[in-house]
């Protein structure tokens, strides 16, 4: 008789394009998202929370580089045939929370929202099917003042967090000025013709990654298409050289100043009255920046900003860090971008049948998090933990409320809760942990009514300088009053 086959253990690993966040990592975010969210709420904006699943119906076909209203994000189908798919942005659900309540909410609506969002794309260094983001969106102001609103406040977030000023620059383009460059290349809009909807597409998304590409990986993917560093092949739009060159005189159109920069762009879409009408709201965009105090030293006009995604509609504006980092590789690079957004005023509508005008800004919170750490700005307070570690499993209860006297005082504290037979392993385990001090009271120190006060970050640092015989008096280990516990590790993490 056979033996029957046993099950095979799983494997414990992360599914591929995913990653597991520990406590720095999570204190670091919630820190960041904290301070962001400050700056949201003083600017009055109010603070949303939406369902991570959406109808696929809701959330549109909008992501970049996908054919089918499911690709691109995780989707499966319901009993009832309904589809229902992870978010893959914050924006997507506003504007369905819009349609939805839009009796009951004020217009206009200001919301920020923040929480992971999922994209079902092929992973890579440093990019995740899961990532943070970080929004604030206005609903139902049409004048362009709300746009440059959102452009001010990302300049606040970014230094409020840390970004010095000089180390960022926020760009702003307008997709109007584009579609007026693309109906002189004989592109127009809402045309009607299959093809020519899918070479705006790849214009769009090609533009931006000129960046990245330069004119000459552009021009590639525009005409014949593009073979990358891997060996993909992208197809091309098939675009004629003429019309990629008036595409690229457009996207290498900003000049050295913001005047010289629009006096440039309305050259360019003469002709066309929604080119012309967004050139217009770029000067006004640039006026009232400047009336904040938002010059060109943080905010500039630059035609290469496009944003990929499908929905916006205006202005389009995109943060990028200025900065170097080495890459992969160690090859210097400017760090790029780390937040974008854009005016969207269809994307309501589609609920309604009602132009409903919106616009708002997309923090990437984890790039955010990895430029701080590239600028080593990104370490979390030091932990000030407090570890009561275990001499007598029979007075357990005195050091529980060690660790409750500690706490009542709003310190970090905890109990050693595993087996305190070998003390070393004690110490081991609150290095492990990351703690600041570990108390210790054996049978000695309880007859004499005190404690011993290990302060392990100093006595990591001693250790590296002091010697051997120097290190029997130093101040890293001490003894106090029980009663003066909390008072002199309050003390102590106040002058840390």
């Amino acid at each position: 008789m056979a033996k029957p086959k046993k099950t095979p253990r799983p494997k414990a690993q992360t599914p591929k394009g995913f990653r597991d966040y520990f406590g720095a990592e999570v204190t670091r975010r919630k820190a960041m998202l904290d301070t962001i969210a400050g700056i949201y709420h003083r600017y009055g904006f109010d603070a949303l929370e939406t369902s991570a699943v959406e109808t696929v119906e809701s959330l549109g076909k909008f992501l970049p580089d996908v054919d089918r209203p499911n690709e691109g994000v995780f989707a499966w189908q319901e009993e009832d045939k309904d589809w229902l798919a992870l978010r893959y942005d914050l924006t997507a659900p506003l504007a369905r929370v819009a349609a939805q309540y839009r009796d009951d909410l004020p217009s206009p609506y200001r919301r920020f929202a923040m929480g992971p969002v999922w994209r079902n794309e092929k992973p890579g260094p440093g990019r995740f099917r899961q990532f943070y983001q970080c929004d604030a969106d206005t609903v139902g102001a049409p004048s362009v003042a709300a746009d440059a609103e959102i452009c001010a406040m990302l300049a606040d977030v970014l230094e409020s967090v840390g970004i010095a000023r000089g180390d960022y620059i926020i760009r702003v383009n307008n997709r109007k000025v584009l579609d007026g460059i693309l109906e002189a290349a004989h592109l127009p809009k809402d045309s009607g013709d299959e093809r020519i909807e899918w070479q705006r597409g790849v214009v769009l998304r090609t533009i931006d990654k000129h960046d990245r590409l330069g004119d000459a990986g552009v021009m590639d993917l525009l005409t014949d298409g593009r073979t990358d560093d891997s060996g993909d092949r992208t197809k091309g739009a098939g675009l004629g050289r003429d019309q990629v060159g008036l595409i690229l005189g457009f996207v290498n159109g900003r000049q050295g100043s913001i005047a010289e920069t629009l006096r440039r762009l309305e050259y360019l879409v003469a002709g066309s009255q929604t080119g012309l009408a967004g050139v217009e709201e770029l000067q006004t965009i640039a006026k009232l920046l400047t009336a904040q105090g938002y010059g060109p030293d943080r905010i500039v006009i630059d035609p290469s900003v496009v944003r990929g995604l499908g929905y916006y509609t205006g202005p389009v504006f995109e943060a990028e860090l200025t900065f170097e980092t080495l890459d992969e590789k160690g090859v210097p690079r400017a760090f790029g971008s780390v937040a974008g957004g854009g005016r969207y005023d269809d994307l309501v509508k589609r609920f309604t049948g009602q132009e409903v005008p919106a616009t708002g800004v997309s923090i990437g919170v984890d790039r955010l998090l990895a430029a701080l750490a590239a600028q080593d700005k990104g370490d979390a307070q030091e932990d000030d933990l407090v570890v009561v570690t275990v001499m007598d499993r029979d007075r357990m209860a005195d050091y529980q409320a060690m660790a409750a006297d500690l706490r009542r005082a709003g310190i970090r504290s905890e109990v050693y809760l595993g087996n305190p037979k070998n003390f070393g392993n004690q110490l081991k385990y609150a290095d492990k942990r990351g703690a600041a001090f570990a108390i210790i009271q054996g049978d000695d120190e309880k007859a004499r009514d005190v404690v011993q006060i290990k302060d392990l970050k100093l006595g990591a640092r001693l250790a590296e300088t002091v010697t051997h015989e120097e290190w029997k008096d130093q101040p890293a280990q001490f003894e106090c009053p029980r009663a003066d516990l909390v008072n002199t590790i309050a003390q102590r993490v106040k002058r840390r």
